[in-house]
């Protein structure tokens, strides 16, 4: 099973035409993933919502056309005669808009809704942020963890080999040998676990990018991760009460279904319009003989509509509104709650996971200083095997932990500034300064 694993990390990093920090994978993301090429096109026919409001506040120019052949007996007291002629004619009517309230509060929806796409899109633009920022993380702790259990191996098969020795020349029991067989095999086990798990991410990964990064830049060693600025929690939870873009979408439908209500209501108004036509009308015009008539009209005049009834529909449609105003309402109080919560979730992450990173590196010291103490005590006979064991696994448990920790508090750093409506290029320009290339 191992070496069909490694076979195959072997043949994705083989395939690879290109290497990447975290701001030339968002780059590649931003140009290749699908869900994101969806909220563009989504935005783009957003922008076309204005237009369409616009529409019905400007002249309306139609044309009609007719033609048509006739063919008659005329009989009378003098004999029968038959008639075969053409009629045709055209109009060209326009029709101005002077006072319909529906078509005007139309309009304004239609900015609101392509204000909506604008809000929609720049959600889109940060979770694709989170997302890249995510899959780019899971790859390189799934690397880290690889790493750590790899010498986690190297170190158990190292103690198996000189629990052998001892065991041969009689320093030491058959348990000791036992015991380090069984630490070797288990952190063969969890190497095999662990090339899978990197296999897993870095297909994550390639699923957004749209191809294989190849080798990631990981973390500048040493690297120190600051503490949200402001350092209050309170201002970040105002701000994403307020900048969010869930919150300010739904303050968007919530305008919009107000005007909903409006336009509803505005189906009880007359309206009135400038109706001007020009027509051309020819009659009785036969094939090869004079007579015929036409006639050239032209008129412009007023034209009010007063509704009277509907049959119930217009009040129908007006209560049905006024209950999607309620809904809207609700809708905005609902999104300013998740935006105060997720700001509150994102700042305790990061605070959390700047003090667990803190303890987890202090630890690693301890676990490496513990180790070669361990080490050395069972050279000079002092310790047993299963204490350099022991030893051996705590470390490579604290350098996955400390590994997952200053991942997921960067993460909770960019959640944080998501909450806030903050998140853009910048912020993974600056995450990007944190990376080192391989």
């Amino acid at each position: 099973m191992k070496p069909v694993l490694a076979v195959l990390i072997a043949g994705l990093f083989s395939t690879t035409a290109w290497s990447a920090d975290l701001l030339e994978v968002y780059r590649r993301a931003q140009a290749n993933d699908a869900r994101y090429a969806a909220a563009r096109a989504e935005h783009q026919a957003g922008q076309e919502k204005v237009v369409q409001g616009r529409a019905g506040l400007l002249p309306n120019v139609g044309l009609s056309a007719h033609t048509t052949w006739n063919e008659a007996d005329v009989r009378n007291g003098l004999g029968t005669s038959e008639r075969e002629y053409n009629t045709n004619g055209y109009t060209v009517q326009l029709t101005q808009p002077l006072f319909r309230w529906q078509n005007w509060v139309q309009y304004r929806q239609g900015e609101l809704q392509t204000a909506l796409a604008e809000a929609q899109f720049g959600q889109a633009g940060q979770d694709l942020i989170l997302r890249v920022a995510e899959a780019y993380f899971n790859v390189l702790n799934a690397q880290d963890a690889l790493d750590a259990v790899t010498q986690l191996r190297t170190a158990a098969a190292e103690q198996l080999e000189i629990a052998k020795v001892s065991f041969e020349v009689g320093t030491v029991t058959i348990t000791d040998v036992h015991e380090a067989q069984s630490r070797f095999d288990l952190a063969v086990a969890q190497e095999i676990a662990a090339q899978n798990e990197l296999v897993v991410r870095r297909q994550t990964l390639v699923q957004i990018v749209g191809e294989d990064p190849g080798e990631l830049a990981r973390l500048r060693p040493g690297v120190e991760l600051l503490r949200p600025e402001p350092a209050d929690i309170g201002e970040w939870v105002n701000a994403a009460e307020q900048g969010s873009y869930g919150v300010q979408a739904q303050q968007l439908l919530r305008e919009i279904a107000e005007r909903e209500v409006q336009r509803s209501r505005a189906g009880h108004y007359p309206t009135l319009d400038v109706v001007a036509t020009h027509g051309r009308s020819n009659s009785g015009f036969t094939q090869g003989v004079q007579g015929g008539t036409r006639t050239d009209s032209s008129t412009i005049g007023l034209q009010l509509n007063v509704p009277l009834f509907a049959g119930g529909g217009i009040s129908s449609r007006e209560r049905e509104a006024a209950a999607l105003k309620i809904k809207a309402d609700a809708d905005l109080d609902g999104a300013r709650r998740d935006a105060a919560l997720a700001a509150r979730q994102a700042y305790l992450g990061v605070t959390s996971g700047l003090a667990q990173v803190g303890a987890l590196e202090a630890a690693q010291v301890s676990s490496t200083s513990a180790l070669e103490a361990n080490r050395l005590g069972y050279e000079v006979g002092v310790r047993i095997n299963i204490d350099v064991l022991n030893a051996q696994s705590q470390l490579a448990d604290t350098l996955q932990q400390l590994s997952r920790a200053r991942y997921d508090t960067l993460i909770a750093q960019l959640r944080l500034k998501a909450a806030a409506g903050a998140l853009d290029d910048e912020d993974v320009q600056q995450l990007n300064a944190l990376l080192a290339a391989q």
